[in-house]
């Protein structure tokens, strides 16, 4: 198979791990006979310095004719220390899912038996955690009206949602659950927010239409607690904007690095995929940024985007190969670190046996 893919590097340490992840892609057309062609844009600070922009057309157009998109991460110090800058690399992001109609982020979330030591979590909480958190991406508070009055003393932000864009997601985490383990969880405050009781009135009622998922709502102040408390209790969460942003970062605790968590961000024509931690600035050219998150973004690419199952599979058991060799950064392995680069070849090594 051939696959064209965009390559958006972005800031910070997202080079370094673009690099790990075309390795081990690379590594997979060698062993199946696939050829995968790259083509890079720019996005965030690189963008705004090159072009003023922070998601220039030339991207956007990039993106628009490739099969999928590997994307790194975006963040500069010298944009997010200036409170005053107009433009900055985050808007980059939304403009993108905004322009693909990425309306949906989907970001697995399990533990791995050689890192239960690396979490914060007991090791008895954490074990057999295997969900997935399937986060509206395109409405909510992030793209509602917002602004001051009162001459600057009052700001407001708005949360909009409508049921068509309410049903377009849960369609894709329903049927991510009849994969599953048959159970869907709606995340939301029903109990305050009027959005939230759109939320809950549309999926209750779309459920129907899937007697075989099981359906249950909770709030979304009890739902970060259980993520702690009782992880295995999930198998897909579904939940607005907000809610997914704040409690799929909060999941990063039960693998013990943000390093570790991969995601999808997709729509019907488009599909991108990135890991979830942020540009590390500190870590730029230090060869210790953990590529683990972007090589199982590429794994999802191979399954979401190609129907390359088999392909992807051979990435996840090769990551678990690689952990368990103790072939790691220092952010998983503290005594032992390992660099970027030779994670990743340790990875494509694996695939290639």
């Amino acid at each position: 198979m051939k696959c064209n893919i965009a390559v958006l590097e972005g800031d910070g340490i997202g080079p370094e791990v673009i690099s790990e992840g075309m390795k081990v892609l690379n590594a997979i057309g060698e062993k199946y006979n696939h050829t995968f062609s790259y083509n890079k844009g720019l996005v965030g600070a690189s963008a705004i310095d090159a072009t003023g922009n922070p998601f220039p057309k030339d991207t956007l157009d990039l993106c628009l004719s490739s099969d999928a998109i590997l994307f790194g991460t975006l963040g500069d110090p010298k944009y997010d220390n200036d409170p005053k800058a107009k433009v900055r690399p985050e808007q980059g992001l939304l403009q993108m899912r905004k322009s693909l109609s990425l309306f949906t982020n989907v970001r697995p979330v399990k533990s791995y038996p050689g890192m239960l030591d690396v979490s914060p979590l007991k090791n008895s909480v954490i074990q057999n955690t295997d969900f997935v958190i399937y986060r509206e991406l395109t409405g909510g508070i992030y793209f509602g009206d917002k602004g001051r009055r009162d001459n600057e003393k009052t700001a407001y932000d708005e949360s909009v949602y409508s049921i068509n864009e309410i049903e377009r997601i849960a369609k894709l985490a329903f049927e991510a659950a009849q994969k599953r383990n048959k159970k869907v969880t709606l995340v939301d405050k029903a109990n305050v927010l009027e959005t939230s009781r759109l939320w809950r009135e549309t999926v209750s009622e779309f459920a129907k239409s899937y007697p075989d998922v099981t359906l249950d709502t909770m709030y979304v102040d009890n739902a970060a607690m259980q993520i702690i408390q009782n992880p295995s209790h999930f198998d897909v969460i579904l939940t607005e904007n907000m809610f997914g942003d704040i409690l799929s970062d909060e999941a990063s605790v039960i693998t013990g690095s943000l390093g570790m968590l991969p995601s999808a961000s997709v729509g019907e024509d488009n599909a991108l995929y990135e890991p979830i931690h942020g540009s590390f600035p500190q870590a730029k050219n230090k060869g210790i940024a953990n590529p683990i998150a972007t090589i199982l973004s590429a794994a999802m690419m191979l399954d979401t985007s190609f129907n390359l199952k088999d392909e992807s599979n051979a990435i996840i058991e090769a990551v678990d190969q690689t952990i368990a060799s103790g072939v790691a950064t220092g952010d998983i392995n503290k005594e032992a670190a390992s660099s970027t680069q030779e994670v990743g070849d340790k990875i494509a090594e694996f695939i290639l046996k």
